[in-house]
């Protein structure tokens, strides 16, 4: 399947219960995911999942496709950063686990077909989190996701997502490198600096359980909050104040859940964690 053709991403199969539960076996003992407010929705009606993307952003998202997917009969179809495939084998996993280019034309197309889409607004730069950053929405000044669902009518489901951004402890980040000093003056020379797009795409260096680069077990929480509809704004996504009003009320309500989430682990840290994992996952970034 090619994931940047908007005809080709509409033969997608997506794999079956029994191979994704397999697939993501391990990643559930090890992150033992909660998810909170699915059961308040009819998820039967298609919508544009919207939330914040976290560090790195591997472990937090599949977790989520998979329960929606086995649990409620939900494929999500993820808009994916150009930069996904651009790179050989990874991009085409990705695309057979359902991930499309995140352009435009994509998801015009997959909302046309009534398909349920995740889009992460902070794209690489939220992914590339640096120290201090942890569950900051990094959207700039991206409100392409609210136009669409406007065009289309769309129902918006805002979410959040908290744990991923305590997995791992940043040594060093793009700030590090990017100030004035020998290393940006290596990035700048090499051309790195226009490859990373000024730097959004440089990777953190972590470290995670130990010295290692193993995700600590920090328990992942997903909070889901009440349908935003677009039904009665369709025919207006021109309107620029009105796309901006509709991205900054998601923004809002995907803090607010992120906000949600971070009260409920406290209690359940201590009610529901083992020692063990108490102890391996400390709650900092």
């Amino acid at each position: 399947m090619d994931a940047t053709n908007p005809d080709d991403i509409l033969k997608f199969v997506p794999p079956s219960r029994r191979e994704m539960r397999h697939f993501m076996k391990l990643a559930r003992s090890w992150f033992y995911p909660e998810f909170l407010g699915l059961w308040e929705l009819d998820l039967k009606k298609p919508a544009l999942f919207v939330g914040n993307h976290t560090l790195f952003g591997l472990t937090d998202a599949p977790l989520m496709i998979e329960h929606l997917h086995t649990q409620y009969g939900v494929m999500l179809r993820g808009l994916g950063d150009r930069g996904h495939f651009q790179v050989p084998w990874w991009g085409d996993f990705l695309a057979r686990h359902g991930m499309v280019l995140g352009s435009p034309e994509n998801c015009s197309a997959l909302m046309k077909s009534g398909a349920h889409v995740l889009v992460f607004p902070g794209g690489a730069r939220e992914v590339m989190r640096r120290r201090g950053e942890a569950y900051q929405l990094i959207w700039k000044q991206r409100a392409g996701f609210a136009r669409l669902a406007i065009e289309h009518g769309y129902d918006i489901i805002p979410f959040g997502s908290v744990g991923p951004d305590e997995s791992y402890r940043i040594l060093l980040d793009a700030n590090d490198v990017l100030k004035p000093g020998w290393r940006r003056t290596l990035v700048e020379r090499s051309g790195l600096l226009e490859l990373t797009r000024g730097g959004d795409f440089i990777p953190p260096i972590p470290m995670g359980l130990g010295p290692t680069l193993i995700p600590r077990p920090q328990r992942y929480y997903f909070g889901f909050g009440e349908r935003i509809q677009t039904a009665h704004l369709q025919g207006r996504q021109q309107d620029k104040d009105l796309v901006w009003a509709l991205r900054e009320q998601v923004a809002a309500a995907v803090q607010g859940q992120i906000t949600r989430l971070r009260d409920y682990r406290k209690e359940d840290r201590m009610q529901n964690w083992s020692r063990v994992r108490r102890f391996l996952a400390p709650l900092y970034a």
